[in-house]
This record gives structure tokens, C-alpha cells and sequence, in this order.
């Protein structure tokens, strides 16, 4: 213990010496070349589902002081394994949880659809402040179709099997679900997508598998949209049932993209469709066809690049050969015709112990072989990450060592922010010094903040509307055994598309 303090002693010494000789130097701009090392880019994503309490709120009631606590729990464990994106699920059954006048708030809050949470508290305007403290995207989840869920409580009077009891249906199973061909049910779903946009300073927009509903949520049966699809033939249609279902589909899916790119250029529209379009595409593939049975034809979003992201979910292992992980990225990648972005969707719970980790490590792996300009992947869903410390820790300490920001959308944005942003120092001297910033804010998505000590960068991102960036002058090693002193500080500010400015340049003098 003894030999322990006198280490401790004299590190502590030897920091407040080099600290106070470096708190001497004079900080001036630099305005030479950048020697930052190029940042990693990579999508790095976890669904976060509310239907069900599946994982936030742990269950419906909580107090809001308790739904913020277990948010922030699950945000920081994203943050510390170096995720740089969360997709959190804001209508899980034409509710919200949000604010909203289109909608009812959540049976999943409360309890009691309709109910909003004590204090004016917003729960998607709080996952949006605090990812964003951390330097993660959030994408808004909503489920387009889903009018109500079984595990969503009773039917309330202010539940859209109500209010638009024209264009909702119920199912055997327990569910109601809106009739896709209507164009009410159309405008209606695009209105609370764009509602979300104009107001909310999301990052992305998601929907997953979820378009006509799987065959045993209605007791094996056909949807029953008998109704819609006679006055559809008697007003003259003439495409065959399924493909009149996948038309209506098609049309809203391509509305919404367009809607968004009109509002917020810089918004992601993200698409997570089952993983395989149709059996035997490619040869050896079999199992659902999703464009014959959900009637979507997630081939076409694709082909046509009505997303910016794509993400099928390939849930099932590198070696399952009918459903083969890498066979399946392979062919969705041959459709991606107008260069979007595929990052696949990948099941991190199914196996357990050292199978679940290196089937995980692999898949990111293989990703990144195949998808070398824009690896990404979303990971189905933040639960193993929360109870698998060993699948978290491996993951930090191997593909996920390094942070990483989001590759640039250079579809929409292709030019670069070349001005350096600029900032005011504060210098003190208890071996801090701050910067804040004198740039305009609102094109910015976060500051990256390279630090060098001795011969080593550390990177960081920051929120752009963080008051004051601290800086240390001197850094303990992993290893607490040396310390060394901090000679050259690059920013940079990363824009709304993805793009990295010229950097701010610290040099010591």
C-alpha cells in the first residue's frame, strides 16, 4: 500500500509540474496543414423498441424521472462501446411518444393511451438533447401500418381504431391495422412522418418490416381488404390484388422520401425490410417472400433509391446456408443501383457465450469487407448490449475500439465545408483551457476534437451547442504510469450531411 501511495505521490507531483509548465505557453491559431489522423467511418446503430416495453420504458407508469434514468443508462452504454447512432421507436401502434396532435401519446408511457407523462415531459425530445450530448444520431422509428398492438392495453376512445374507424381493420390476432390501398390511410401517415420532421431535430426517419401484416397476426387468413379492392376493380383497375397491394405500398414509400428530402434534405430515411425479397434470389437462398405475402418490394426502394439507407435484417448466421448472412448482403448490394447506403440489420441476441460474440465480431467483419467506402450496421437490439457485458466488452476492445462518425451523404451534399470554424480561448490555470465557438451552429451536427499528447491523438466528438469545449493539458496513460503533455489541438466541425471542415489548429508556443 505504501509503495502504491508513493507512485501516486509523485505522478501527482509530476502532472501538477508539467501541467503548470504548459499552462505558461502562449495558445495562438495555427493555420498550417492539418495533421489529424482521418477519422473512422462506419454506421454504428441499435434499435431501441418501445411496443411491449421491449426495452424502454422498462414498464408502462414510471415516473418521468425514472424513464429519463434508464434512458441515459441505455444512451451511455451506447456511447462507452462506441456506437455513434441510436434508432428509437416513437410509434409503435399510431401512438406517439411525442408530442402530437395527430395522435394519442402512448399506452407504453402511461399505461393509458391518450395519457400524456407528468411535467410537460417529451420523451422524443429528450432521447434527441441527450444523444445528441453524446454524439449520436437519432433516428425517429415509426411503424406505418400498426393501428394497435395486443400488449397495447384496451382500445381507447382516443385510439385511431376510433377516430379513423374508415380506414382501419381488425385482424384475428389481437392487432387493428390501417388499410394501406387508402389513400387517407396514405396521407394520414405521411402527415405524423412529416410532423416529426418539421419539429424535431431528428437525425433520420425509420421503418422496419412491418408493410402488410405477416399471415398469423389475422389467423393464417388473406387482410381483409375486400372492400377497398372492389371499388378499386369497379372503378376500372386493372392490376392483379398483389400487385395493386405492393403499388400502394410503393406510392407511400416513395412519397415519404420525397416529402423529406423536400422539408430537410439532410434527414436520413432508413428502410429495414425483411431480409430476403423473394426465395432463390440469389439461387441458393430460401424462405419468406416477403413481396408476395407483405406485399413489399423492398427490391424496387432500393433499385429506385428512395432511401439513404437501407438495412435488411439478416438475422441469421454467416454459416446458415439457406439464409447465409454474407450471400444475402451480397445480393442486396448488387440492387443497390443508386448508391445508398446498405447496412444491414444483424440479430446480436440469438446465440449465447462465445458463439453469440464471434458470430457478432464476424458479421461486422464481413460488412466491412464488402461495404469498404460505407460499412454500417444496426444491431437488433440494445437488450444483449445491456446484459451481455462480455458482448459489449469485446466489442470495444475489438471492432468497435476506435469511435467512429457516420458516413457522409454525399447524394444529397457532396461538397465539403472547407472553412476552419473559429473559436474564442479561455485560459486558466488549474490545467484547463476552453474553447468556444464563434461559428453558426445550425449546419453543424458535432465538433471533432483531435488532442494530441506526446505522439498520441485521442478524438472525441462533441455537441456543437455544448457552452465550452474543455481542454486538458496533460493525459494519464491506460496504464496510469506516464504522463504526458498535450502539444497540438485540432477541430474540425462536421455539417448536417456528413461532411468535415478544414480544422481549427492549436499550436504551444
Amino acid at each position: 500500500m505504501k509503495s502504491y501511495q508513493s507512485v501516486f505521490y509523485l505522478l501527482t507531483i509530476y502532472l501538477l509540474f508539467v501541467t503548470a509548465c504548459a499552462s505558461t505557453k502562449t495558445l495562438r491559431p495555427d493555420y498550417k496543414q492539418a495533421e489529424h489522423p482521418s477519422i473512422n467511418r462506419e454506421f454504428r446503430a441499435a434499435w431501441v423498441a418501445t411496443v411491449a416495453n421491449i426495452n424502454w420504458p422498462s414498464t408502462p407508469g414510471l415516473s418521468v424521472n425514472e424513464m429519463k434514468d434508464e434512458a441515459i443508462y441505455l444512451l451511455d452504454i451506447l456511447k462507452k462501446t462506441n456506437f455513434n447512432a441510436v434508432i428509437f421507436q416513437v410509434r409503435p401502434q399510431a401512438d406517439a411518444l411525442y408530442k402530437s396532435e395527430l395522435e394519442p401519446w402512448s399506452y407504453y408511457l402511461t399505461g393509458e393511451q391518450g395519457k400524456a407523462p407528468e411535467n410537460n415531459f417529451d420523451p422524443l425530445e429528450f432521447w434527441i438533447q441527450e444523444s445528441h450530448k453524446r454524439g449520436l444520431e437519432l433516428h425517429a422509428w415509426l411503424n406505418p401500418y400498426r393501428a394497435h398492438h395486443p400488449s397495447g392495453g384496451p382500445v381507447s376512445g382516443q385510439s385511431v381504431v376510433y377516430t379513423k374507424s374508415d380506414q382501419v381493420l381488425e385482424l384475428k390476432n389481437g392487432y387493428w391495422w390501417f388499410d394501406p390501398s387508402l389513400k387517407k390511410t396514405q396521407e394520414h401517415s405521411l402527415n405524423v412522418v412529416m410532423d416529426i420532421v418539421k419539429r424535431y431535430d431528428v437525425d433520420g426517419i425509420h421503418f422496419d418490416d412491418y408493410f402488410y401484416p405477416y399471415p398469423d397476426y389475422n389467423g393464417g387468413q388473406d387482410f381483409p381488404d375486400q372492400v377497398s379492392w372492389n371499388n378499386y376493380k369497379n372503378n376500372g383497375g386493372t392490376l392483379s390484388k398483389g400487385d395493386w397491394r405492393r403499388e400502394s405500398v410503393n406510392t407511400f414509400i416513395s412519397s415519404v422520401y420525397s416529402s423529406i428530402k423536400k422539408e430537410k434534405p439532410h434527414v436520413k430515411f432508413g428502410l429495414s425490410p425483411f431480409g430476403i425479397w423473394r426465395p432463390e434470389h440469389p439461387k441458393s437462398i430460401q424462405g419468406f417472400d416477403q413481396y408476395d405475402v407483405l406485399y413489399a418490394d423492398a427490391k424496387k426502394w432500393l433499385n429506385e433509391g428512395w432511401v439513404d439507407y437501407f438495412t435488411p435484417q439478416l438475422y441469421w448466421p454467416v454459416n446458415q446456408i439457406p439464409q447465409s448472412f454474407p450471400v444475402l448482403l451480397g445480393w442486396w448490394n448488387s440492387q443497390n443501383t443508386k448508391n445508398r447506403f446498405v447496412w444491414p440489420g444483424m440479430s446480436i441476441g440469438r446465440l449465447s457465450g462465445e458463439r453469440q460474440i464471434d458470430e457478432v465480431i464476424n458479421q461486422i467483419m464481413i460488412t466491412r469487407g464488402m461495404n469498404m467506402e460505407a460499412p454500417g450496421a444496426v444491431h437488433w437490439s440494445i437488450a444483449p448490449l445491456v446484459d451481455e457485458d462480455s458482448l459489449r466488452i469485446k466489442l470495444k476492445e475489438g471492432p468497435y475500439h476506435q469511435p467512429a462518425i457516420v458516413p457522409a451523404m454525399n447524394w444529397n451534399s457532396s461538397v465539403a465545408t472547407s472553412k476552419a470554424p473559429v473559436f474564442d480561448i479561455e485560459t486558466t490555470s488549474n490545467g484547463t483551457f476552453y474553447l468556444t465557438s464563434k461559428s453558426d451552429k445550425d449546419a453543424i451536427s458535432k465538433w471533432m476534437v483531435y488532442k494530441r499528447y506526446g505522439d498520441q491523438w485521442i478524438s472525441q466528438s462533441v455537441d456543437p451547442y455544448s457552452n465550452k469545449i474543455p481542454i486538458y493539458y496533460s493525459s494519464i496513460n491506460q496504464n496510469s504510469k506516464l504522463v504526458t503533455v498535450l502539444n497540438r489541438v485540432e477541430i474540425t466541425s462536421i455539417d448536417i450531411y456528413g461532411n468535415e471542415s478544414a480544422p481549427y489548429i492549436l499550436s504551444f508556443e
